[in-house]
């Protein structure tokens, strides 16, 4: 038996025969054409095929996982139609009389390569878009097949390099029991994936796929990061029993669905989930969410060529209120930039996206596009309990312009007879260092915070959580961190109001016992998360974990919080 270890992506327990995923090696090499029409004639035609297929993939995504999964491949069918990168491959088959594939293979690797150089993780990923696109195409110029995950028939644990989108999205949750993968991180497209179809994940393992043969048992542990290479029969009894532990710990857990979120000592909280479409709310409600402490508008103006009209946005925005039936449901308004571009909003490329025009900032640049969203809002919230989210918030002034174009919009409806719910809360998220600091200033005026703690944290500690070299600097529980929250919370007691957090921290369950002592009111995690949280709660005595804040927010580090966390 032999092991290996990786990065913990997606919690349980998987047994199964190792299901070597190896894309073929797709060599070129360069030839001369005598037509060069007619080349380029059959690479079109080679980008006809993978439209094609990318339109099949984008529907069965959309329709079997969500919209935001779905969004993936609208951004590589815009690839397909970028000038930028086709133009190049045509005019080099049509000047240099050369086949297709080698014209293909020197143009998009001149893009990886420049993306990959760039020190912006947006673009790399715009990276691995275009290495997935250009693998397509090539492919259908050699006349290669590629390993289609799709049609696998049996129960096995996948083992590849790397998940491409095309490749995650293709995973059969009812056959795929798991999967390893050599690179990526907890935050990479395929973990977040698995967490969402609820399987067994590890990546960052660095040398499975040199290691595992196909068919080889395999068993790996998702919540601890460990891959058991054919396994004896002493360790395969022993996970197995801790899969059916699992499995009953789940069911133990679904008991759950419909009761309150109540704490040991009898204190109620909240528990909220984290959506990025109306389709997300099935998981939401089979997961007993009690609100959306987070709706993700961004992902109804991604994949896509324009911006969604008002009608567009209010039905979406109207589904999600009448489907939580009165539920509290935070919506946060148009958080574009940083990571996040849309391919027909032209801005200029920055040093620094992620302090540049992003969010708010790019709203109140761009106050018709933002007023389009405010109004679609506003008339949705007579169907639910709408309470409106301002992100990336850095001064009072940012708020009360954000605020102000918000009431205008209100008068200019309310004038025309359009009905407007007299109860919607206006809040904002907190992440950036500066705001937690006045966080006393902004409870007068605000309803609400919600504490973003993925940026929160990047930006308290000066650390790109993208960038792997700095990833150890992403300390949610770093005591710098948790005096920041407990500024924030105490701050929106001492003026009568809540805070919620809607970052990775929420759902943790190191996090979740700190939190509670510190007052947070609403957590909102990813919906598979919820259930788990609950029962974890239900043990914990808040008055226990209150008592203990002040001895943690005295700890020097991040280990010596984690540890004594731990030893409770």
């Amino acid at each position: 038996m032999n092991r290996l270890s990786g990065i913990a992506a997606s919690n349980g327990i998987a047994i199964a025969k190792a299901f070597r995923l190896e894309h073929p090696e797709l060599n070129t090499e360069k030839k001369n054409v005598a037509d060069a029409q007619a080349e380029i004639e059959r690479f079109q035609g080679a980008v006809k095929q993978s439209i094609a297929e990318l339109q099949i993939i984008k529907e069965k995504t959309a329709a079997e996982i969500s919209a935001k999964e779905a969004a993936i491949f609208g951004a590589h069918l815009l690839v397909l139609e970028d000038p930028e990168l086709i133009g190049p491959i045509t005019d080099k088959i049509n000047s240099d009389s050369v086949n297709a594939e080698f014209a293909l293979k020197e143009t998009s690797d001149m893009f990886i390569n420049m993306f990959e150089a760039m020190d912006n993780e947006y673009m790399k990923e715009r990276a691995a878009d275009v290495r997935d696109v250009s693998t397509r195409v090539l492919a259908h110029l050699l006349g290669v097949k590629v390993q289609n995950p799709s049609l696998i028939t049996d129960e096995v644990i996948v083992i590849a390099d790397d998940l491409t989108p095309s490749d995650t999205v293709q995973l059969n949750p009812k056959y795929i029991k798991g999967f390893i993968t050599d690179i990526g991180g907890r935050t990479s497209h395929s973990a977040i994936l698995a967490r969402t179809l609820e399987i067994p994940a590890i990546v960052g393992a660095k040398t499975a796929l040199a290691t595992i043969d196909n068919g080889t048992i395999v068993i790996i542990d998702g919540e601890q990061g460990d891959i058991l290479i054919d396994p004896d029969d002493a360790t395969l009894a022993e996970y197995k029993e801790k899969h059916e532990a699992y499995s009953r710990q789940k069911a133990e857990w679904a008991k759950l669905k419909n009761e309150a979120t109540v704490t040991k000592d009898g204190v109620a909280v909240e528990l909220g989930a984290n959506i990025g479409t109306p389709k997300d709310l099935t998981g939401v409600l089979d997961n007993g969410g009690e609100a959306i402490g987070l709706y993700r508008t961004e992902f109804l103006y991604m994949g896509r060529d324009t911006f969604p009209t008002e009608e567009e946005q209010f039905d979406a925005y109207s589904a999600v209120l009448k489907g939580m039936e009165g539920k509290p449901t935070v919506v946060r308004t148009l958080d574009i930039g940083g990571d996040k571009e849309l391919s027909y909003l032209d801005l200029p490329k920055e040093l620094n996206p992620f302090l540049g025009l992003r969010a708010i900032r790019l709203c109140l640049e761009m106050p018709d596009m933002f007023r389009t969203q405010l109004r679609a809002l506003l008339r949705a919230s007579v169907h639910g309990n709408l309470k409106i989210m301002f992100p990336m918030i850095a001064t009072l002034d940012e708020f009360r312009q954000a605020k102000a174009l918000l009431k205008e919009e209100q008068a200019k409806l309310e004038s025309q007879g359009v009905a407007v719910s007299d109860s919607i809360e206006v809040g904002i998220m907190v992440e950036i260092p500066s705001t937690a600091v006045m966080a006393d200033t902004f409870a007068k005026e605000v309803d609400f915070f919600s504490i973003g703690t993925n940026d929160l944290i990047q930006y308290t500690m000066a650390a790109d959580r993208m960038n792997e070299k700095v990833s150890y600097l992403y300390q949610p529980y770093n005591p710098a961190i948790l005096r920041l929250v407990k500024t924030v919370i105490d701050a929106s007691h001492k003026e009568g109001k809540w805070t919620g957090m809607c970052g990775e921290m929420a759902g943790d369950e190191i996090a979740i016992p700190i939190l509670l002592g510190l007052g947070l009111d609403e957590f909102s995690m990813s919906a598979s998360s919820i259930l788990k949280a609950r029962s974890q709660l239900s043990r914990l005595s808040k008055a226990d974990m209150s008592a203990k804040v002040e001895h943690i927010l005295g700890l020097a580090t991040s280990q010596e919080v984690e540890d004594y966390v731990k030893s409770l």
